[in-house]
């Protein structure tokens, strides 16, 4: 019998989290120990599934399937294939990264990391974890759902309790209402779809591999599809329905920032994609220029948001906002590139942008503002993270030779084929991106630092020095040589365009 590896990966951070609530509160280290721990082994199963996955066989991998109310058609079924498997690595390499931030320093005059209650901390943002692994490995549509509100929900705890500003009660609040409602949406959608599909094929089943092949009418999914799409797509921020994403970013601690941008808005997006578009590839195609619309008012609308910002951590987080922009771009082209494109920009994205908020938050926990006109010469007194951000800054201006190149290319290519026009105007998002990373790099990481810094900022510490290399080792990798992933992500894409009839 084959290990259940994703029955292991899936449920580890629910077990992490159980045995750390177990700890005694006062024995904090042995708390970030375990945690880290438990990390490191979820990020070494995650790579065990990215490089166990067969390119040259594609389609869905490692399946696993276990009845759980076979009368309602409800199974846990999982499985990964060319689309999921890069995002259950990303996850892996988020959590680990995570927790070494978290870890923090606890010398008086830094207080970095999570100081009040790690054990409660680590627990809610493993419970966290557990509901993204579960919706990138979930071939059943109930459990789809049902992992999907398990992501949503320790976001608000976690906000309310460990984040940064006064504003994070409002900011959890707006965020929690936003997502759930948009799952409430979506959920009535799916519930239309598996009726239908009773009422074609006369068996109940939350199978999605058997709901691709259910007979949904044309009109059926053109009806349909904006529903589930847009219900999910807000989880992935797209415009106008972004307004929670960048408070909630902002408001969160440093760990849940980067969870929220890196892998909780790419949750959005896949489910989009592995439900709106593979499951209604009709109402797809009838609705692709909505889809490009919003996508592109989102590239260009968040990118020069994000130049205007004064506040660091709002820069980041409109920053994703234009980032994952392209993302829905390039799914509304329906079309080779852009999918591919779109596929390379989640894992590319996400590990850029837990990266910045890395940076954002080590800075913050030292200096104690993330107001950029009061930050400077950086550089000097944390060389490591001022290189980090200079990476993922050419990661997000997508300078070759890194892996924003390697995805947002594939992205404008698919782009002009459908509308040059498009194209165009949302090639503009790439000066804007240019200009406010080179200039955030001159105010807060180079020139003279301020006087009321000098003597009181010390450097990064070796963990977070590990989350840093770990996250810019990806980002170089797939730049440097596109064979690491883009094969895998193009089998995933071989599929959907076999569910939209070789468009």
């Amino acid at each position: 019998m084959n290990f259940p590896v994703l029955s292991v990966i899936t449920f580890t951070p629910l077990v992490a989290a159980l045995i750390l609530l177990m700890i005694p509160a006062d024995r904090k280290n042995e708390t970030r120990a375990v945690a880290a721990a438990s990390a490191a082994f979820t990020l070494v199963l995650s790579l065990w599934v990215y490089f166990t996955y067969d390119q040259m066989l594609g389609g869905y991998q490692l399946v696993e399937r276990y009845d759980w109310l076979p009368a309602l058609g409800i199974s846990l079924s999982l499985g990964v294939d060319g689309i999921s498997a890069p995002l259950v690595l990303l996850t892996g390499v988020v959590m680990f990264t995570g927790v070494l931030i978290s870890w923090g320093d606890d010398r008086p005059h830094v207080m970095a990391g999570i100081q009040d209650r790690p054990r409660e901390f680590f627990a809610f943002l493993f419970v966290l974890a557990w509901g993204v692994f579960g919706v990138f490995v979930s071939l059943d549509l109930f459990m789809l759902f049902f992992f999907y509100e398990i992501a949503v929900f320790p976001m608000y705890l976690l906000i309310v309790i460990w984040g940064w500003n006064v504003t994070r009660e409002y900011a959890a609040m707006k965020l929690t209402l936003y997502l759930l409602l948009g799952s409430v949406i979506a959920l009535v959608g799916a519930l239309a779809m598996l009726i239908v599909q009773y009422q074609n094929t006369g068996v109940l089943t939350f199978d999605m591999l058997a709901m691709e092949s259910a007979g949904f009418s044309q009109q059926f999914q053109v009806i349909w599809f904006l529903p589930v799409f847009l219900g999910f797509a807000i989880l992935g921020g797209l415009w106008p329905f972004h307004n929670w994403s960048p408070d909630g970013h902002v408001a969160a601690p440093t760990a849940v920032s980067m969870f929220h941008a890196g892998v909780l808005m790419k949750l959005g997006a896949f489910a989009a994609l592995r439900v709106g578009i593979m499951l209604l590839p009709e109402g797809a195609k009838h609705w692709s220029w909505l889809i490009m619309l919003f996508a592109g008012v989102a590239v260009v609308y968040g990118a020069y948001i994000a130049f205007v910002q004064t506040d660091f951590k709002y820069m980041v987080g409109f920053s994703s906002v234009s980032h994952m922009g392209l993302v829905m771009l390039g799914f509304s082209t329906l079309n080779r590139d852009g999918l591919l494109g779109s596929g390379m920009q989640m894992f590319s994205h996400g590990a850029m942008t837990a990266l910045f908020f890395a940076v954002v938050g080590m800075i913050y926990d030292r200096a104690h503002t993330r107001q950029i006109p009061e930050l400077g010469g950086m550089s000097k007194i944390m060389p490591f993270a001022a290189v980090g951000f200079i990476i993922g800054g050419l990661v997000s201006m997508g300078m070759p030779l890194f892996s924003g190149f390697v995805a947002e290319f594939p992205i404008f290519m698919g782009v002009w084929q459908v509308n040059w026009l498009v194209a165009v105007i949302c090639s503009i998002s790439i000066i804007i991106t240019a200009a406010y990373i080179m200039r955030i790099v001159r105010q807060v990481f180079f020139g003279d630092v301020p006087e009321r810094f000098e003597g009181h900022l010390t450097d990064i510490t070796i963990l977070d020095k590990t989350a840093l290399v770990t996250l810019c080792f990806f980002m170089v990798i797939i730049g440097l040589y596109p064979k690491f992933m883009a094969p895998i992500v193009q089998t995933g894409v071989d599929n959907i365009l076999r569910l939209l009839g070789g468009s």
